[in-house]
């Protein structure tokens, strides 16, 4: 089965279209908000999960249902990781507390893993981060099992530390390793049978794939498609 690895750029919808705000743009002469359409040309894909406007990183689409919920339901406990910039730095006590779980207005998170990183060897954000901002901040590589919305942010605003930057660089195997902003490359998988049909608890049982971790170095971004195999 055939899915697209993507490496959203900033300030770009996580759909194909913006039907909202299309009209008022064109009408009030504004520049229309970029979407997938402007990077991706494959009818029948459709993202498999969403990563806001304002965020950067891995995503991926799909035109198949049982990859889809494979890759979103947090019974399947795919894990997504995360470089955040914040401001300021986090305490111990507050490390601590977003790895609890903290309640939000619609229900307490999952336990996530932190920890403290240099920032991260990757592209440049146009816009930059301000920078008497970026001078007063910290980074950070988180990951989580779930996917509310906008979760990301919320949690770190919960314990005082708005989110300056946030790129996603993984998703369960996958990385956007050698994927520069906007570029996408072709990528397959082999699902069992059972996975093939309505998911369920047992036949989507998640494993831990060996992950290729993310090289800091330069590479040469390419679009050469990667096999991969997912376990049930």
């Amino acid at each position: 089965m055939k899915f697209l690895l993507f490496n959203k750029p900033y300030q770009v919808l996580c759909q194909f279209t913006d039907s909202q705000h299309a009209e008022s743009a064109h009408n009030n002469n504004e520049t229309p908000r970029q979407n997938l359409s402007d990077f991706i040309d494959m009818p029948g894909y459709y993202a498999a999960g969403r990563l806001d406007y304002l965020s950067e990183g891995l995503l991926i689409l799909t035109n198949d249902g049982a990859f889809q919920h494979r890759i979103t339901d947090p019974a399947n406990k795919m894990q997504k990781s995360y470089w955040v910039q914040v401001e300021g730095t986090p305490s111990v006590q507050s490390i601590k507390e977003l790895a609890n779980g903290v309640t939000l207005r619609d229900g307490k998170t999952l336990p996530a893993k932190l920890e403290l990183i240099d920032a991260p060897k990757i592209w440049q954000r146009s816009p930059a981060v301000t920078p008497h901002r970026d001078a007063n901040s910290q980074w950070i590589n988180m990951s989580i099992h779930e996917g509310k919305n906008r979760q990301i942010r919320r949690m770190l605003a919960h314990v005082g530390h708005p989110v300056l930057r946030l790129v996603r660089h993984q998703i369960g195997p996958w990385s956007i390793e050698n994927l520069t902003p906007g570029q996408h490359s072709l990528s397959s998988v082999n699902l069992p049978k059972s996975q093939a049909t309505a998911p369920s608890k047992r036949s989507t049982a998640a494993t831990k794939p060996r992950v290729k971790q993310w090289q800091k170095q330069k590479t040469k971004p390419t679009n050469t498609s990667k096999r991969s195999k997912l376990k049930p």
